[in-house]
């Protein structure tokens, strides 16, 4: 196996092996712009020469940059897929927005990198009003960032780049959402194309869905792809309340919900012909059932109190919340405050390990529940010896501290973010929500970053801010943050 000697400096970092996947990466995120050229066609307003050019412009560099980064690395360790993951979200955000600034959509920078980022981090946080009356090209292009970021562009690097070896299992790591990395496969490639098989089926099975509820095909295979990915981008400003039709409420309900569920779980029933003891055997899976289940009645029941008996939009809102999809059937910041209370605790907690969704991930919650009652007990008998256990198995000391590290860092980041966007003049109501909806990769806040309105009004400094904390989140903090470790860079 080839390993490439070349470092930053002092430190034990393969630059080079990182600048080759890099460039690859973008190399072939050039080819989704060609796919939107096709689209653009029929615009018949000249964005399909800007997404075929700027595609070719993409791929072009992309290979040059791998050609005189040198030859393909034989092996990558964990330092370098940190490094290549994380920069890889920034990389690509800034490629993602420049059909954005070219045809005028986002005519900041700022604007423009907080739209791709959202974008590609599946947030669906938006700075575009309009949208009803928009070119074909700009909307399947937002819609074609969230369905590559669902799953993780790094998966498809792996998936197609086999030689990676090692270190495609660093990558792949480093970049599926979750604490739990379980191989769907004995090989590292073949478990990155199994995970894109089941996403392409998914997103394929719910636009034939939307298109027989009654929706245009065009807005069925956008909506899809924002659906699986739990991205929460829409072609219409109503997001899905555009559509008036339970049905369709229904189908995205499911289907948000099924994206929500972990991917190996997907894939492990799949192999036993759709098993549904494999679902009802995994401890997360019914926590987070029964969780929703509950979620649901109590926003029914508290809206129905209040003389607001939409069951349809309580059952939508909260699934579309909890899965951090953001898709939205009307104003639910307009609630009364415990419902939305209810989701703003959705959002932090967010979906299943190994699906798309963001937020804090419900293992996680429920395993901090558990140490929490354990220590209640242990008040109760200071002698007794207790494990917190998921399934069979007890948790090593290693990673309950994991857990409680990433707890915290994950609420300091939170309150970090928050501050720094309230100090950039925005009320503290709209900066709070702003900050869990952007690190839970949710999008629709509270405040002025509500259902019926968008992130345009909130000044530079903090869409650069929630830019960032969007890839924070979709990297799971640790990713991001141990980048910032001096001993990160270090031999």
């Amino acid at each position: 196996m080839r390993v490439n000697a070349m470092h930053a400096g002092h430190s034990g970092v393969r630059i080079r092996g990182v600048a080759w996947t890099l460039a690859w990466l973008a190399a072939l995120f050039g080819l989704a712009m060609l796919l939107t050229a096709l689209v653009a066609l029929e615009d018949h307003g000249g964005h399909a020469a800007v997404f075929a050019w700027t595609g070719l412009a993409v791929v072009a560099a992309g290979m040059l940059a791998a050609r005189l980064a040198g030859p393909a690395p034989g092996h990558l360790g964990h330092r370098e897929a940190f490094l290549i993951v994380t920069a890889a979200w920034l990389l690509l955000s800034l490629i993602g927005a420049i059909p954005f600034w070219l045809l005028g959509v986002c005519h900041g920078f700022v604007d423009g990198v907080f739209e791709a980022a959202s974008g590609l981090t599946t947030t669906g946080a938006t700075v575009l009003t309009g949208l009803d009356g928009m070119p074909p090209s700009i909307l399947f292009w937002r819609s074609m960032l969230q369905w590559l970021g669902g799953i993780g562009v790094i998966v498809l690097v792996v998936a197609v780049m086999p030689f990676l070896g090692a270190g495609g299992m660093q990558l792949l790591r480093a970049e599926v959402p979750g604490p739990v990395k379980d191989k769907l496969t004995t090989r590292v490639s073949e478990t990155a194309k199994a995970l894109w098989v089941l996403y392409l089926g998914l997103t394929a099975a719910c636009a034939l869905a939307y298109g027989w509820a009654g929706m245009d095909w065009f807005d069925a295979v956008n909506h899809a792809m924002c659906t699986v990915s739990t991205g929460g981008f829409s072609t219409h400003d109503a997001s899905f309340g555009w559509f008036h039709s339970p049905m369709l409420h229904a189908l995205a309900t499911f289907f948000m919900f099924v994206a929500g569920v972990n991917f190996a779980l997907h894939f492990a029933a799949m192999r036993r012909g759709v098993s549904l003891s494999m679902y009802l055997a995994d401890e997360e899976f019914r926590f987070w059932l029964a969780g929703l289940a509950l979620m649901a009645t109590v926003a029914g029941l508290g809206l129905a109190a209040h003389g607001d008996g939409d069951w349809d939009a309580a059952v939508f809102s909260v699934v579309s919340i909890a899965t951090t999809t953001g898709f939205t059937v009307g104003d639910y910041a307009q609630w009364p405050p415990g419902p939305v209370a209810l989701l703003l605790l959705l959002m932090l907690v967010g979906g299943c390990a190994g699906s798309t969704s963001g937020g804090m991930k419900v293992v996680r919650f429920l395993l901090l529940l558990r140490h929490a009652r354990r220590e209640l007990l242990r008040l109760v008998h200071p002698r007794s010896v207790m494990h917190v256990k998921i399934g069979h198995r007890a948790l090593t000391p290693g990673l309950s501290q994991s857990l409680w590290g990433f707890a915290i860092l994950y609420l300091a980041s939170f309150f970090v973010v928050g501050a720094m966007v309230a100090w950039s003049g925005v009320d503290l109501l709209t900066a709070l929500s702003a900050s869990a909806a952007c690190i839970s990769n949710t999008g629709p806040g509270l405040g002025a970053v509500g259902p019926a309105h968008n992130y345009a009004t909130l000044p530079d400094a903090a869409k650069a801010v929630l830019a960032l904390a969007m890839i924070l989140g979709r990297l799971e903090i640790y990713t991001f943050l141990i980048l910032l470790v001096p001993e990160f860079w270090r031999r």
